[in-house]
């Protein structure tokens, strides 16, 4: 069974919004690296940085292989979006 091209789209798009609330999530955690006292917090924040840069990537994988050659990465309606989410 073939999607049509919007239900495609759609799923791009929704791609593409979840890669950047990780980014927006990575860069919060990126802050906060060894900031902290307690050697057991800062590596409870390494983990977490690191576990949001490997979903980045693996959503970015998936994006990569779900979008046409000749497609933009971005929509211009999506980066508007991200924008006005300010993410």
């Amino acid at each position: 069974m073939r999607l049509t091209d919007d239900y495609a789209h759609g799923r791009r798009d929704g791609l593409r919004l979840a890669l950047a609330m990780l980014a927006a999530e990575e860069a919060k955690w990126a802050a906060l690296l060894g900031e902290s006292r307690s050697g057991r917090t800062n590596a409870l924040r390494e983990t977490r940085h690191k576990t949001l840069q490997v979903a980045q990537k693996r959503v970015q994988t998936v994006l990569n292989r779900m979008t046409p050659k000749g497609e933009s990465a971005i929509s211009d309606e999506l980066a508007a979006a991200i924008d006005a989410a300010g993410l």
